[in-house]
């Protein structure tokens, strides 16, 4: 008997098994003694580029630090970062690539709710986790999954809380919305549209447009042929800008509110002038190279030194969630899996940071790290923050 237990446990121990039938380390997916694989999907050539290059440069430099100080518990982190175009599609490949061939054992950061909707039966199915995705969108966390975190307010409450920002602050009574005919503007459409309920309101015109769409100017005309006061714009950058720069061009000035989609230092930077008096919600400031916070400062010198251009607020983003990650990796200990690392994470919570982030706690039920965020507005060329966090 003894002589089978202990050849039983030597070819157990041989395929990675242990006593209870679950893989040791060796199966585990993108963590080995001395690495750590983790993933993420952006949009590096498509309408989000602008987002997705900084957004990688910020988790490279967050990966950058952490290997320069030996990793993290002994392992180095390898970043493995993969072009999405903006695009489903190409998103499900890299996804499909980065499980099979770069085995990773976590997604972080990946942008765009339609990208990150595409890679979830692949990631799901080798148990590979997806965390704090670049979209506010509540089915980054809604329904209920072990496998996916989210830490952004979503888009839906955002703009819910926004709209009755705009009535009671700013004096609103006449709303418009113009929004991406796809799963984020839908989110941002939803949550105006209960927000004004809430406020015994309704939309006076409604009007979308395709993702990649470049011309506004019909949307723009049926808006100010209703007269609104105020429009909620469910756009991205181009879009943002493109709406907004149409409406000073007829002559039309009534105020827009966007989400945390249209909350870029890109607005201002690409979109000039025009692009004052914008406000939008957010759930972290962009981080001015002239910034009150020395620390801050510091973080933009230490960017702008390694990538030869000053940081955006999706540098912040991506740093913001890799170092969630990491600290998550830290406090779980050298027994690193799937299951240790959701463990830590459902009893963490992670105090406002530098870059003045709502406080993020994540629970067993509550996997969504803040439901709370703030009005900005463009004021002179830049944003200038104008609440503090409210909830919807």
């Amino acid at each position: 008997m003894k002589v089978y237990s202990k050849l039983a446990a030597a070819l157990f121990a041989a395929a990675g098994v242990g006593a209870g039938g679950t893989a040791l380390a060796a199966e585990q997916m993108g963590v080995s003694k001395t690495e750590i694989v983790v993933g993420t999907i952006q949009d590096l050539s498509g309408p989000l580029a602008g987002y997705g290059k900084a957004l990688r440069y910020g988790m490279q430099m967050r990966v950058d630090e952490l290997n320069e100080q030996g990793g993290i518990n002994g392992r180095k982190l390898k970043f493995v970062a993969e072009d999405s175009g903006y695009d489903p599609k190409k998103g499900l490949l890299a996804a499909q690539k980065m499980v099979q061939q770069d085995k990773i054992f976590a997604m972080v950061g990946t942008i765009g709710t339609a990208v990150n909707l595409a890679t979830f039966p692949t990631l799901f199915d080798k148990g590979v986790m997806n965390l704090f995705p670049l979209t506010a969108a509540r089915e980054m966390y809604e329904p209920l999954h072990k496998l996916k975190f989210s830490f952004a307010a979503p888009y839906y409450n955002q703009v819910r809380m926004s709209v009755k920002w705009m009535v009671k602050e700013r004096g609103a009574k006449k709303f418009c919305v113009i929004y991406q005919d796809d799963d984020f503007g839908t989110e941002v459409l939803k949550g105006a549209e209960d927000g004004l309920k809430d406020m015994k309101m309704s939309f006076a015109e409604i009007t979308s447009f395709k993702r990649g769409a470049t011309d506004f100017s019909a949307q723009v005309s049926k808006m100010k042929a209703s007269d609104c006061d105020t429009v909620v714009l469910g756009t991205i950058i181009r879009e943002t800008i493109g709406t907004i720069g149409t409406a000073r061009k007829m002559g039309w000035n009534p105020n827009f509110i966007g989400s945390s989609a249209a909350y870029t230092d890109l607005i201002h930077k690409l979109g000039g002038k025009a692009m004052d008096g914008l406000y939008a919600t957010h759930t972290v400031a962009v981080p001015y190279m002239d910034d009150p916070s020395k620390n801050v400062r510091d973080w933009g010198a230490k960017y702008k030194a390694k990538f030869n251009e000053d940081p955006g607020l999706f540098s912040a983003y991506g740093y913001e969630a890799m170092d969630m990650f990491a600290q998550t990796v830290r406090k779980t200990g050298a027994n690193l899996t799937t299951d240790s690392f959701i463990k830590t994470l459902e009893s963490t919570t992670f105090p406002r940071d530098m870059f003045g982030s709502d406080q993020f706690t994540f629970t067993p039920k509550q996997h969504l790290g803040s439901d709370k965020s703030r009005v900005g507005q463009i004021q002179n060329g830049r944003w200038a923050v104008l609440t503090d966090y409210m909830n919807h």
